[in-house]
């Protein structure tokens, strides 16, 4: 902190008003008479005196100053922010702690950034508030340091007072925390926690109450505070240097503590000895030293003064001059050296070379361009740090400049050097910016970054997402400027496909999601194929979900979620399941031969049978399934027990000229027979054995079935008949090659025999020809064929596999409007009824872009064209987006007579709608007027806010637009307001409101900034008329003699009638 101003409202206004009334100057000044300077005390009871009479200059009664409310100014300097985050400046943290500290204490504050990006805070209230506010702000945005200090324990008790008012006093006044330790406590360290300023303050106040209270002699010594550098010496030597060969403890005020008394402590002659030389210095420094005053720019001191008043130091250690700065929160630039004339010289050159020593110089370049002029890793800007290791470079986020600083000459080589780096950018680099809604930025960037970092590979970009915390939908892209278009393409695609997604979540029971997905993902292959624009996702099982969610297009997800519905519904249907006791001995014959009799009743029953192994002692059969599936499963296989428990055997008669029939190829037709009948056993004669009886062995009802099935087989064989069937098969042909009309001669090949029975012959017979494809003629106009056909030919492809037919579209300089289907009956049918049904919705589609191609051109003019667009193109995409209106604007490079036309195109209503809408915005914008106001332009920062939120609150609120003045502008104080009449009207009025109360807080603190501003020259002494030592015959009082200006208690014999008049004791 380096100033404090502490000034009550009632003082500061008559301030400030006496500045308002008249401005005078040093040479206009009104110089005063010596009796109106120095009024003559009154006499008492002096005769003559009436009651009557006005009271002298000094009887008159003092009008008290209210100390209600104060202000304090202080600054915290860069390093010492604890916050020093610039780009949110006035909405971060700091402006969060500000407004927690004034809710908590009730005083006021304002915060400013300097130029040296250090905190200029400003505090109103009352004293008691001012001063907590204070303490707050140093221990919550100033970074804190410690120390320690060392009393005698015995006087803790003082530093503490009574009821510890006179610590919260201390820590009040210095903005410090400051630890006393206990009264058990062995140590008699003090520890100060707080500012570096602070702390220099408190251990000084610390060290005086010590000092107090010591029984040594204690000597207060008030000297000027601009000779204290002299009594200090430079880095402190002479002052320390003093307490050595004295033993006396001398306490000088830091700089920034506005204090001129010296306090010397210690023995009675140490401290006698130590005033004596102190003195000594004073006098000598004050008679032989003098002062002038330089001028440099307030960027350039905190190079004079160095880190921590190291430069100072230097120059009054290298010169014996000392140099005074002003405050860092003072306007001022005045600088005043003080010292020997024979030295003032070479100080004063040493304070231009540090303040030449550093340059700053800001080069201007796109805020987009700055990642790419700090390159890859910081590759080209660490080039220039390499070879101009002293300069030092700085990018402000935001803003559209580089801060460079460091020595002369180094500085204008890497300003060349980074100009360079910006021009051949700019030459070569291009970006843009697209909105896009937040919710697609996590599809846009993919998995791992997979969709983005191939975008930026792919067309050599860099793409910045913003982060969900920001709640931003602009998405920047920098790059090549071909790739950026393309990039952009590219992604506005994607954007335009995600819109016309869906996410659905199905529940489905974790059990059932292996079963789903089949082995090594077989079946959900299938189910992806069968919808391949949709994505399935199955969650991780250790997460234990049952949600399985769908994304695609939304026909397609519906399609596909009923798809897997079914699946579902089937399985839990399909989980039943029953436990069937079965005597170990009948599990083979249940299995049957090969397998045979299990598999039957699996086929049949469409069910799982699981039995146990050969070494289990169980003898439960599970059966899972459908309900009634398990139960008829379960009845077949408790059937076949009860059939082993009554096994027959029987006999029939064959021919002899069948037997063959029956045991050729291995005995076929015997071990189908066994199969399907219960494992019968069907035993003929050997050859030679001149037998006819054929023996069946089995369950008595699978012999009799058995024995009936034979006597079918023989019959058949009695009755034995042949069909001939012809198949002419056309050879394959593509799309518009061949003709299908064309003939093909029957072939041996085509023809297909059919032996057995006449009638079963015929049945066969129809469902062979049921399988001879044939082909049908669609009437489908030519014009829809392309879109029949599809984009290469995906449309027509999708129908033959989804009906399993061949469609024939002629080529198209036929111009035919015929299209043939080939396949299956049934798929023809199917096929024909998807062909008529696409015709439709393709007609449909037509009349709905026949309806949708309805254009109006209406007239606007061009003045109000960036009013319909809107900011950032908001106003038209709402109208677009209201009406379904497409709406085209001249381009600026069309001739003149037609650059007001405007182009609406949709359907007739929404167009005509949209017509309406426009053109009421148009009638509303020629009502507006703009009227100018002339408002002070140091108001304008107040009135426009932080980042302009309070003028678009109050262009919000009245209806208008606003519009200040450019810097540089001919008129700085005219503002323009355009909209309605009475809103413009009312608008002006508060804006008027504004500045008068904006105006006086400005005014205050320019009057304050220049009450607080040192005197420009020196001033010439205090002046008085019509004194007595200007008579004739008197002459002026000597300062030095001890006979005019005597010594308090020492009684001087008069040598002569002083001009003061006689003396009075």
């Amino acid at each position: 902190m380096s100033s404090v101003a502490v000034l009550t409202p009632e003082s500061f206004a008559e301030h400030r008003s006496g500045l308002k009334d008249q401005e005078i100057t040093e040479d206009e000044a009104y110089i005063p008479t010596y009796l109106e300077a120095f009024p003559p005390l009154p006499e008492k009871g002096a005769p003559g005196e009436k009651a009557g009479e006005p009271a002298s200059v000094w009887g008159s009664k003092i009008r008290p100053i209210k100390a209600s409310v104060i202000t304090q100014v202080f600054h915290v300097p860069l390093e010492e922010r604890r916050y020093k985050d610039n780009s949110q400046f006035g909405e971060g943290e700091e402006a969060k702690v500000c407004l927690d500290i004034m809710q908590r204490t009730g005083a006021h504050i304002e915060l400013s950034l300097a130029k040296d990006q250090g905190l200029s805070i400003m505090v109103t209230g009352k004293l008691d508030s001012v001063m907590k506010a204070r303490k707050e702000i140093v221990a919550r945005l100033q970074t804190q340091a410690s120390a320690t200090v060392a009393i005698p324990k015995e006087h803790h008790r003082f530093v503490i007072g009574k009821n510890g008012e006179k610590l919260q006093e201390l820590e009040l006044k210095t903005a410090t925390k400051i630890a006393i330790p206990r009264p058990d406590d062995p140590s008699a360290n003090i520890r100060i926690t707080g500012t570096k300023e602070g702390i220099e303050k408190a251990r000084h106040e610390i060290l005086l109450i010590s000092a107090e209270q010591d029984k040594r002699a204690v000597e207060r010594l008030s000297l000027e505070k601009a000779f204290h550098p002299f009594i200090a010496g430079a880095y402190n030597r002479l002052v320390q240097e003093l307490s050595q060969e004295t033993g006396a403890r001398i306490s000088i005020p830091p700089p920034s503590l506005p204090k001129d008394e010296i306090v010397i402590t210690g023995e009675k002659e140490a401290v006698a000895l130590a005033l004596n030389r102190i003195r000594a210095i004073y006098e000598d420094k004050k008679r032989k030293t003098t002062t002038i005053s330089v001028e440099v720019k307030k960027s350039q001191h905190k190079y004079i003064i160095g880190p921590k008043g190291n430069t100072l130091q230097e120059i009054l250690e290298a010169t014996g001059v000392s140099v005074e700065m002003p405050p860092l929160d003072s306007s001022s630039e005045t600088i005043i050296l003080r010292g020997e004339p024979d030295k003032l010289g070479p100080a004063l050159t040493q304070v231009y070379a540090k303040a030449k020593s550093v340059m700053v110089v800001e080069v201007t370049a796109p805020a987009w361009l700055h990642r790419f002029i700090i390159g890859k890793k910081g590759q080209n800007i660490g080039r220039i740090t390499q070879q101009l290791p002293r300069v030092h470079i700085e990018f402000t986020d935001g803003e559209e400049r580089i801060s460079l600083e460091g020595p002369t000459e180094e500085v204008e080589q890497a300003q060349v050097q980074i100009q360079e780096i910006i021009k051949d950018l700019l030459v070569r680099m291009d970006y843009t910016e697209v909105i896009i809604d937040q919710r697609f930025h996590r599809h846009l960037i993919g998995k791992n970054g997979a969709n983005i970092n191939r975008i930026k590979e792919q067309y050599k970009v860099s793409v910045r997402i913003p982060q969900d915390s920001e709640r931003s939908g602009l998405v920047r892209i920098e790059g090549d400027p071909k790739g950026v278009q393309l990039a952009r393409r590219e992604l506005i695609e994607m954007v335009q496909r995600m819109e016309n997604e869906r996410t659905k979540d199905l529940i489905v029971e974790q059990k059932f999601h292996r079963t789903i997905i089949g082995q090594k993902g077989e079946k959900i292959k299938e189910v992806r194929d069968k919808f391949p624009e949709v994505i399935i996702n199955f969650p991780d099982p250790s997460q234990k979900s049952d949600i399985v969610q769908l994304r695609g297009p939304k026909n397609e997800v519906e399609k596909c979620a009923k798809f897997l519905q079914k699946i579902i519904a089937d399985l839990i249907e399909n989980s039943f399941s029953l436990s069937v006791p079965i005597f170990k001995q009948f599990h083979k014959n249940i299995i049957g031969k090969g397998g045979a009799n299990i598999k039957k009743i699996r086929e049949e029953t469409n069910t799982k049978i699981d039995l146990p192994t050969e070494n289990s002692n169980s003898e439960m059969i599970i059966i899972t399934g459908k309900k009634t599936n398990c139960e008829a499963a379960r009845e077949r296989i408790l059937a076949i027990q009860r059939e082993l428990d009554d096994v027959v055997e029987d006999s029939m008669v064959v021919d002899f000229r069948h037997h063959r029939h029956f045991v050729c190829r291995r005995g076929q037709v015997l071990r189908e027979l066994a199969e399907e009948y219960g494992g019968v056993t069907v035993s003929f004669p050997r050859t030679g054995a001149n037998s006819q009886r054929v023996t069946l062995k089995g369950a008595k009802d699978c012999v009799d079935a058995a024995k009936k099935r034979i006597q079918e087989i023989i019959e058949d064989l009695v009755s034995y008949a042949s069909r001939h069937l012809c198949c002419q098969d056309a050879p394959p042909q593509e799309n518009g090659d061949i003709s299908p009309e064309a003939e093909f001669a029957p072939r041996k090949c085509d023809i297909i025999t059919i032996c057995g029975r006449a009638e079963k012959c015929e049945l066969a017979k129809v469902a062979l020809l049921a399988l001879v494809p044939i082909t049908e003629d669609v009437e489908v106009s030519y014009e829809l064929h392309r879109y029949i056909i599809g984009q290469k030919g995906s449309g027509i492809r999708k129908m033959m596999e989804e009906y399993e037919v061949n469609i024939w579209v002629p080529q198209p300089e036929k111009q035919l409007d015929v299209i043939k289907v080939t396949g299956l009956v049934a798929n023809v049918e199917r096929a024909k009824q998807g062909l008529l049904e696409r015709v439709k919705e393709l007609q449909a589609e037509q009349e709905d872009r026949a309806l949708r191609s309805f254009k109006v051109t209406m007239s606007v003019d061009p003045k109000f064209h960036p009013k319909i667009i809107g900011r950032k193109g908001a106003v038209i995409s709402q109208i677009r987006k209201d009406y379904d209106v497409s709406i085209q604007f001249p381009d600026k490079g069309e001739e003149q007579q037609v650059c007001d036309l405007i182009v609406i195109s949709g359907y007739e209503r929404n167009v005509e709608e949209a017509r309406q809408a426009i053109q009421q915005l148009v009638s509303e914008w020629q009502e507006m007027v703009s009227q100018d106001v002339h408002l002070d332009p140091r108001t304008h920062a107040r009135i426009i806010g932080a980042r302009g939120k309070a003028i678009r609150k109050l262009m919000e609120e009245f209806k208008v637009d606003i519009r200040f003045p450019q810097p540089g502008a001919d008129e700085p104080d005219k503002v323009t307001v355009t909209g309605l009449p009475d809103t413009v009207d009312n608008a002006i009025d508060h804006l008027l409101n504004l500045e008068e109360e904006y105006l006086l807080s400005v005014t205050e603190t320019e009057t304050l900034a220049a009450y607080m501003k040192p005197p420009s020259r020196p001033a010439k002494g205090f002046v008085v008329r019509d004194a007595p030592w200007n008579a004739s015959g008197n002459k002026a009082p000597d300062m030095s003699s001890a006979e005019d200006f005597p010594t308090f208690g020492t009684g001087v014999a008069p040598k002569q009638a002083s001009a003061w008049g006689p003396k009075k004791f």
